[in-house]
């Protein structure tokens, strides 16, 4: 029997989604992350050593490539290109929409068989842990009286 090939999506998925990673390190993605991200290669770190990012091949190598062309501050590229690829890896969504976090970022950001939230942002997937995810959202509420006020101001709907 033939599996159904899954329709493409080529806007990114708005609004922020549970997810969980299961005990083998796979982080099972909502459907419209998965029609997403499937069929193409990506790549997996983190910068802040807070959130994973799930970025599509082509958005990583133009990190990559901005990197690796540095004049000013070589040494602060070095050192984000060399903690990308420690807790980085090569992934791809799986069969069963499943895409394998590495084992060192997992560990590292609290992601290992728990709860999860996915959002995209700025060319890439965030995945965080529900204390990044309750944080984020204390700072929200912070002053938002006054921050729709401001927005409202420049023209915000």
């Amino acid at each position: 029997m033939e599996e159904e090939a899954k329709p493409a999506q080529t806007d990114p998925p708005r609004g922020i989604y549970p997810a969980r990673v299961d005990d083998k390190g796979r982080l099972k993605l909502p459907v419209n992350f998965e029609r997403f991200l499937s069929g193409e290669p990506l790549f997996v770190t983190s910068w802040d050593g807070r959130m994973a990012r799930i970025y599509k091949l082509p958005v990583w190598q133009e990190n990559e490539r901005l990197l690796f062309a540095e004049t000013d501050d070589p040494e602060a590229a070095e050192d984000l290109s060399f903690l990308a690829y420690k807790y980085g890896a090569d992934s791809d969504v799986d069969g069963q929409g499943r895409l394998l976090m590495p084992t060192d970022l997992r560990r590292e950001l609290g992601l290992e068989n728990q709860p999860v939230f996915l959002e995209y942002s700025n060319g890439a997937v965030n995945v965080y842990n529900k204390a990044i995810h309750d944080e984020r959202e204390q700072r929200a509420k912070q002053n938002r009286a006054e921050k729709l006020s401001a927005f409202k101001k420049k023209g915000l709907k």
